[in-house]
């Protein structure tokens, strides 16, 4: 394959308008490779020539701010939500930067202009209620990169902040998606890095601020894991996300970011704070031409998951869900099905994707 030549316009923005065109959700662009969308989970090659390391470089300086290109050279990653206008309108992305060993990349993330359905979505109604109705406590959505966890909290914090009442602070690296205006309700968004130095020192000052609602963009170090249990034991309502594959998962690495010496006590804390935890995927349609489809596992914290917590056997989790069904519990297993029996999703699909292959044989 040959390297594309520069020659006068930006080409990232041309490749951005063909990914809202076709409903791409991510542009990825590495050094000496091809350009490629993921169109519905898929990677898709845009063109078969390579881009350079030194046009590409251009390319990524010309579409970013400039103290974002700044900290890019500086720490050779950089996290930033930009606005470009491009062939179909203005259009907001997050954009990661890095460098590898062939040299500068980038990630572009769409943000969709509007927070979308909860139908839509296939998100459940009367559970983002649940969740949204909760007093105070922790509120986990876990998945895997793509899963759809900052678009699940937007639509329950929109719900939220539709209704009123509420003094929403929300911790993003960097803001996605943005909350209209409500003459009963008060949003305000700090971006970490530009606005906030970390999600730790947001949480840290904004339970100065009188919050109801705390969005943490993600828990992944002792620091904010501490601060967002403090905040959720002190009546505030708290959701966060995770990079675990299951409920329990994402309980388990809660703990796992403490000392082995500690662990213990923070389990019994979450047996106390915790309140729910959604584990989600995005499941490929059986229809080729629909968007993919969301598969949920449910955990509330009952009192056989709290007991578990208590006593450190987290592996028991998984049955109390079971067991839990008239709690309102769903196994990711049992949502599958549920999507394979509606004709939704194909039986060797959810196969794929389930914990138990062999309740799909």
């Amino acid at each position: 394959m040959q390297e594309s030549d520069f020659n006068g316009s930006n080409p990232i923005l041309t490749w951005l308008s063909e990914a809202v065109s076709r409903g791409a959700s991510d542009l990825h662009l590495t050094a000496c490779c091809a350009p490629h969308l993921r169109i519905e989970g898929e990677l898709v090659a845009l063109q078969r020539e390579r881009v350079s390391d030194e046009n590409l470089s251009t390319w990524i300086q010309a579409v970013l701010p400039q103290d974002a290109w700044q900290q890019f050279g500086t720490q050779k990653n950089v996290d930033r939500s930009i606005e470009l206008p491009l062939t179909h309108g203005t259009h907001r992305f997050r954009v990661n930067g890095f460098l590898g060993d062939r040299g500068v990349g980038a990630c572009f993330r769409l943000i969709p202009t509007e927070i979308p359905d909860l139908d839509w979505a296939g998100f459940p109604m009367h559970v983002a209620d649940q969740l949204a109705n909760f007093r105070d406590g922790l509120v986990l959505v876990s998945g895997v990169t793509g899963s759809g966890k900052s678009t699940t909290l937007a639509m329950i914090l929109d719900r939220m902040h539709n209704a009123g009442g509420k003094r929403i602070l929300t911790l993003e690296e960097p803001i996605e998606y943005r909350f209209g205006p409500n003459p009963h309700s008060l949003v305000t968004q700090r971006e970490v890095g530009r606005d906030v130095d970390s999600f730790a020192d947001g949480l840290k000052y904004g339970l100065r601020q009188d919050p109801d609602v705390i969005l943490v963009g993600e828990i992944r170090d002792q620091d904010t894991a501490r601060w967002a249990i403090t905040a959720a034991e002190t009546g505030h309502l708290v959701f966060s996300t995770l990079h675990t594959r299951d409920a329990k998962g994402a309980i388990s690495r809660i703990a796992d970011i403490f000392p082995k010496q500690l662990q213990e006590a923070v389990l019994s804390q979450l047996a106390l704070s915790l309140r729910a935890v959604v584990s989600q995927q995005l499941i490929p349609s059986a229809d080729p031409t629909s968007k993919r489809e969301l598969a949920l596992e449910i955990l509330y914290n009952t009192s056989p998951v709290a007991s578990a917590m208590r006593q450190g056997r987290v592996e028991s989790i998984d049955n109390a869900i079971v067991t839990g069904r008239h709690d309102g519990m769903i196994t990711m297993d049992e949502s599958l099905r549920r999507l394979v029996d509606s004709g939704r999703i194909q039986r060797d699909v959810a196969r794929r994707f389930a914990n138990d292959p062999t309740n799909f044989a």
